[in-house]
């Protein structure tokens, strides 16, 4: 990695300008520096795991032992109605977008803290400390994905034809990924304590948004309205839709779902990109 912490000495003149908002040369500049995302990523997914005895195992044990939690406490005591679909089945497919979203957003949030001694040596768009951290995330979630599988060989089943949809559903969680991100990891160098007050929240989300549950649970009249305020929740019923039941996303409950998250990248990116400037010197 050194080499590339290495390979600027000076900043490059864009940079005095880079507070003003331009959306193509900042993905120029991220693409320009994929070789520094990469190599952070592999750097803190070897981290990770280097000392674990499990090493990447954990990315598979963790979820299927909050899947078993779930089908003690949600199925079995609060009787949660999944149909036909076998409830660690239905509850796996909404644990996966849930953990990428919130273990994205933790570790984004704290990604320019962490790596704030590269900060006053590379020369380069501080995105790309939230964006390896969402990197690092999406293996995790690759790897748990494979778990999957295994679970619809256990009950004989497939996903749907209809798992065509997945790439539209993976778009609008991105961007509220992304977005919120974004946000955070800069306003956390501001104020520390909003590290704390996010994960917090993202306790809380767990039950709040339908991971153990189903969206159904909502009433009809204002499920538009919750998913416009939680836009996963719509994601993670898409997800359940186009995989395990064999509909098409439920428009009417995605699209707000998709605006609000559409908002929220546009105004991460806005925050991110006017805080960034004094990033180096409060790190």
């Amino acid at each position: 990695m050194t080499d590339i912490l290495d390979h600027k000495t000076s900043p490059p003149p864009e940079l005095l300008y880079r507070n003003r908002l331009n959306v193509r040369r900042d993905l120029r500049d991220l693409w320009g520096n994929r070789r520094l995302v990469r190599t952070l990523a592999e750097r803190d997914i070897r981290a990770s795991y280097k000392q674990s005895f499990f090493g990447f195992g954990w990315a598979i044990v963790t979820p299927l032992l909050t899947v078993l939690v779930f089908t003690i406490f949600f199925k079995r005591i609060g009787k949660i109605n999944t149909g036909d679909i076998p409830y660690p089945l239905f509850a796996y497919v909404g644990l996966l977008p849930w953990s990428f979203f919130t273990s994205s957003v933790s570790s984004g949030s704290g990604s320019l803290i962490f790596n704030s001694t590269i900060l006053n040596k590379v020369y380069c768009p501080r995105e790309v400390f939230p964006v390896a951290a969402i990197l690092v995330e999406a293996v995790d979630t690759v790897l748990a994905t494979a778990v999957l599988g295994l679970l619809f060989l256990y009950y004989g089943t497939a996903p749907r034809l209809t798992s065509l949809w997945v790439p539209v559903l993976i778009l609008v969680q991105l961007a509220l990924t992304v977005g919120l991100t974004l946000a955070f990891s800069t306003a956390v160098v501001y104020v520390r304590d909003l590290k704390q007050v996010l994960g917090g929240i993202l306790q809380m989300g767990l039950f709040l948004t339908p991971v153990a549950w189903g969206i159904r649970s909502v009433p009809g009249r204002w499920r538009a309205a919750y998913c416009a305020i939680d836009p996963l929740a719509a994601v993670i019923d898409g997800y359940r839709r186009v995989v395990l039941q064999g509909k098409a996303p439920a428009w009417n409950l995605l699209l707000p779902a998709a605006a609000t998250s559409m908002v929220v990248l546009i105004a991460g990116y806005y925050i991110f990109r006017r805080l960034e400037g004094g990033i180096a010197d409060v790190a």
